[in-house]
């Protein structure tokens, strides 16, 4: 049986791919997410906002971002309008992710667009890319893993795992999230 050997590990495809940027910009940035975006003390979103876009990211109108929110690689994300981002949120854009308009994500939540290959000896990294279209929510403590959409308004329940596609309007739960229930939205 073959052994996990961390010293074949290399990444140099992903420094040398369109989703980086320079040694010097990712740590500026890293500076930058420390002090102002992943932080308590309590910055008017529209000063993130302008951060966030000064490092690549497309962000549109009436973004709320509320204290302690972790981002990586700003340049790789893109956020539709009226969106609200909880406390302790952790955006990982390894690669790209879109947040669509009206989408809600909840404390503590996760996207996590980089993972490893555990079935290879050298653990390579693996990206795939997060899509969440207009209005869905996740909730406290949920995560997003890579390759999945959430299609329009579905949700993902407290405390969950996404790891495959959502259906558009439905509900789902546990870790691996499964289908509950559908959404239905009042007037």
């Amino acid at each position: 049986m073959n052994k996990t050997d961390l010293t074949n590990y290399n990444n140099d495809w992903y420094k040398q791919s369109n989703l980086t940027r320079s040694f010097f910009v990712s740590a500026i940035w890293y500076i930058v997410n420390a002090l102002f975006i992943n932080s308590y003390i309590m910055i008017p979103s529209s000063i993130k906002k302008s951060l966030l876009k000064l490092f690549g990211a497309k962000i549109g109108k009436n973004v709320t971002f509320k204290p302690n929110i972790n981002i990586k690689y700003p340049w790789n994300l893109e956020i539709g309008d009226n969106v609200w981002l909880g406390e302790e949120l952790w955006i990982d854009c390894l690669g790209k992710i879109k947040i669509g308009d009206n989408c809600c994500l909840s404390q503590g939540a996760m996207l996590l667009s980089g993972n490893h290959d555990y079935s290879l000896v050298s653990f390579d990294l693996i990206i795939k890319n997060i899509i969440l279209e207009e209005g869905v929510w996740i909730a406290a403590k949920s995560i997003v893993c890579g390759g999945v959409t959430c299609h329009s308004h579905s949700v993902l329940s407290v405390n969950s795992v996404a790891t495959k596609s959502l259906d558009a309007y439905n509900i789902y739960q546990g870790n691996p999230a499964r289908l509950v229930r559908q959404r239905e939205i009042s007037i």
